[in-house]
């Protein structure tokens, strides 16, 4: 999976937003702390829920279980949105 291209990542130092274009299906902005910008940075690239949760455990330090869920939580928001190539 990856994040279409129809939506920008912008991080302003405190949080992150994802900005859809014009051709995105989806109007508004989503708003998120460090950790979704970081989930997203990830999605640049095609990658997997697995990846995704590995690569944030060795970033953070929390149970894999929270983070896995937390990740499960934010790519449902996203799907949600449209915002996944899947």
């Amino acid at each position: 999976m990856k994040l279409k291209k129809t939506f920008i990542v912008h991080n302003t130092g405190s949080e992150s937003l994802l900005v859809p274009t014009g051709g995105a299906g989806f109007s508004g902005l989503v708003r998120g702390n460090e950790t979704m910008g970081a989930i997203l940075s990830l999605l640049k690239e095609d990658i997997t829920e697995e990846a995704v949760v590995s690569a944030m455990a060795a970033k953070y330090d929390a149970p894999e279980e929270r983070i896995a869920r937390d990740v499960k939580k934010v790519l449902s928001e996203l799907r949600n949105i449209g915002a996944l190539d899947e």
